[in-house]
């Protein structure tokens, strides 16, 4: 990566391993595993192996507003997968998702088990699966699946595009923090608009559309993504700042944020999940003080 204007790419582009940085166990070229590595299996119907990410926050929210519902076949075990060490391209992990990317999730209680992989995608499949957070009516379903999709498309424009660049790049290149800034504005605006006539992103009816979003567009106008709210003003999205609020409020979304979660506060870390108590004996300030 360079900010010189003089850079001329290659005929052909070859990866190289040491300009990944931070980054250079994520991501990769190929596909496939690397090592062999079975993955664990705990007691639950649900065996979800994710990090505590913005898509992998996805998950847990779900499964935690289904649990709140009394689907009793929504528990599950959460196992954490550590992208920094290269956990996501062990040879079971590949299994589950041959596109090595956090969250998978393995239904045991079918005959084979289920493997869904794909945010999007495992919370459409829980949301069908228990009939829940998913409108029934054709025209507000509709509308659920389009936010939902949106949400897929955007976020690699937010959380690839203006995280890296802005956070995470070992250059400031302004040209690029520029475009995706642009970019993470005018969706903010997207939705700022959407929820002045909307109490959540299908009317009146909580659904699958606001867990899939709140993790991204949420927590970025709280703080809490990229320190970067004060560069994009993110106060002055007034709607999206009180449908924040609002859904931040939720006990199921208190509980799910902190799943898989390995920074931040320790009493703000439950860095696996294997049972409802271990929201009270089992986060990290638990474990430090015992």
């Amino acid at each position: 990566m360079t900010e010189s204007s003089s850079y001329v790419p290659p005929k052909v582009w070859k990866w190289e391993s040491e300009n990944g940085g931070q980054f250079a166990k994520i991501n990769r070229p190929i596909a496939g595993h690397t090592h062999e590595k079975e993955l664990p299996v705990g007691k639950h119907p649900m065996q979800l192996h994710s990090l505590g990410t913005p898509n992998g926050v996805k998950v847990t929210i779900m499964l935690e507003e289904l649990l709140a519902l009394g689907f009793e076949g929504a528990e599950y075990n959460a196992f954490i997968i550590n992208i920094g060490e290269g956990d996501q391209f062990g040879s079971g992990f590949v299994e589950i998702n041959p596109n090595s990317k956090i969250p998978a999730l393995l239904d045991r209680s079918t005959e084979p088990p289920t493997r869904v992989f794909e945010s999007g995608a495992i919370l459409l499949y829980l949301a069908e699966k228990f009939g829940a957070l998913l409108p029934s009516d054709p025209a507000h379903r509709a509308e659920c699946l389009s936010w939902l999709f949106w949400q897929m498309g955007s976020a690699p424009y937010l959380g690839g595009g203006f995280g890296h660049f802005y956070a995470y790049a070992p250059h400031k290149i302004e040209y690029a923090i520029d475009r995706f800034a642009m970019e993470v504005k005018r969706q903010l605006d997207v939705l700022d608009r959407h929820l002045a006539d909307n109490q959540y992103m299908c009317g009146d009816e909580y659904t699958i559309a606001d867990i899939a979003i709140w993790p991204w567009y949420g927590l970025l106008v709280a703080g809490k993504a990229y320190s970067a709210g004060e560069f994009l003003d993110t106060k002055s999205y007034k709607h999206v700042n009180r449908w924040m609020k609002q859904i931040g409020e939720r006990e199921a979304v208190k509980r799910g944020r902190i799943v898989n979660k390995s920074t931040g506060e320790p009493h703000e870390q439950l860095r696996e999940r294997h049972d409802a108590s271990d929201f009270d004996t089992k986060t990290q300030d638990k474990i430090s003080d015992s």
